[in-house]
Parts: C-alpha cells; sequence; structure tokens
C-alpha cells in the first residue's frame, strides 16, 4: 500500500502523477478524497477520522506545496474535476460506470456527452443528487449492490458525498468511489471552470474570487495556512 503523508493529521498520498493514482485505485479499490487547503486547516476529529479512512489525494496547491516540504518533490496537483474524465478516458472500454448527482437536467446531461465522447461506455445507472428520503437512499444502495458497477461517481459536496459513498462500499466494496461536487455543473458547461491560464499558474483560487467576491470570507484562512507552511507547521 502506498504511505500517507499526514498534514495536520490528514492523510494525503503522495501520487506523482494521474496515471500513478489511476492504477493504485485500481488495484486498491476505494473512495478517492480530494484534499486542498481548506480540508487541512480547518481539519477535525471526524473530518480527519472520514478522509484516513479512505484515499486522500491532493487535489490543490496548498496540498501540493505541503508534501514538497516534507520532501515528496515529485507530488502532483490532480484537480478532481479533471481526474474523473481522466478516469473513465483510462477505463471506459472496460469498465461500468455509476453516477449520482446534480439537478435532472444535469445529470442527463453529463451521461449524454460521456456517451457521445467515449464510444461504448457502458453507464449502467444514474441519478439526480437529491435524495430527499431514507426510500431513496435505500432504493440507490441496493441498485449498487445488484448492479454492482466498477466505478461509481458521486457529485453532492463533501462530506455528504463521501458519506453516501461510505454506505455504498459497505453494500459493494470492489469498486472504485469518487466524489466530484460540482464537476457535472462544469463538465456541462452549467458552471464555467476559471481558463487554462489561471488553472496552469495555480491562481483559480483567485479567478473564483473575482467571480464571486463572496468567497473572501472562506479564502481569507488562506493566509493562516501560507503561514503555516511558512512556519512549517503542517
Amino acid at each position: 500500500m502506498k504511505e500517507k503523508v499526514m498534514l495536520n493529521g490528514v492523510g494525503v498520498m503522495p501520487f506523482e502523477s494521474e496515471t500513478e493514482l489511476i492504477e493504485y485505485v485500481d488495484q486498491h479499490k476505494g473512495i478517492l478524497v480530494a484534499i486542498n487547503a481548506e480540508k487541512i486547516l480547518h481539519a477535525t476529529d471526524e473530518t480527519r477520522a472520514l478522509i484516513n479512512r479512505n484515499i486522500g489525494y491532493c487535489d490543490g496547491m496548498g496540498a501540493m506545496k505541503a508534501l514538497k516540504q516534507k520532501g515528496y518533490k515529485n507530488a502532483c496537483k490532480i484537480p478532481g474535476c479533471e481526474l474523473w474524465l481522466k478516469i473513465v478516458g483510462h477505463l471506459h472500454n472496460s469498465k461500468s460506470f455509476y453516477l449520482v448527482g446534480g439537478k435532472q437536467e444535469v445529470i442527463d446531461e453529463t451521461v449524454a456527452k460521456l456517451q457521445q465522447e467515449y464510444a461504448g461506455i457502458n453507464v449502467i445507472g444514474y441519478r439526480n443528487g437529491y435524495i430527499k428520503t431514507d426510500e431513496e437512499k435505500n432504493a440507490l444502495l441496493d441498485d449498487i449492490a445488484v448492479k454492482r458497477p466498477d466505478v461509481v461517481f458521486v457529485a453532492m459536496g463533501s462530506p455528504k458525498q463521501e458519506l453516501l459513498m461510505e454506505e455504498m462500499q459497505s453494500r459493494h466494496p470492489d469498486a472504485i468511489y469518487q466524489g466530484l461536487g460540482g464537476s457535472f455543473d462544469v463538465y456541462t458547461g452549467h458552471v464555467q471552470r476559471a481558463p487554462k491560464w489561471w488553472v496552469d499558474h495555480n491562481l483559480e483560487f483567485a479567478y473564483r474570487l473575482v467571480k464571486q467576491p463572496k468567497r473572501i470570507k472562506r479564502q481569507i484562512h488562506l493566509v493562516k495556512y501560507a503561514w503555516w507552511l511558512a512556519a512549517k507547521k503542517l
């Protein structure tokens, strides 16, 4: 098993490429959890336990810098909104997929676009992310257990999506699971991701702040994280 590096008690695996991560999780089935500076900074006993039971990977620049500071010079940032499509690209010819999340319009468009872009992809089930009753949740868990997909994507926001995936995993452990947040909305064009220049220069957080100034209340905490890095407190 690949080692975990502890950052404020949060275990992150220092993958050096998307390919290494995909090969690892294909051999060691589990739940992929995106780790960024906010999750490290605001970790609680509950969120640490949730992450550390699963496969934390470096989703943001802050986590990547902390890994490099710990001596993992080749650790790379793997954005979750790109990773799920790389998983599809690697596995769509041989694996089955199940998708949960978004509004009905969004999940319908997501499946249609995947079928157009990845010829022959086997999507054996999908539903929107608005699970309002225990009956609906149990029906979903039963469907996962019966259909036994190889890959399950859940786009509902953290930690809700991780907790649901753990329930799925308890019924069907032999699968790759990944939480996607708002990735279906980005994929279908309902939400615009930062342009490539901002992404390539690790300034995606700044672009989102320009577009949504109210995010300053969340992002001001990143100053504390930067100080932790400078003081080597992680």
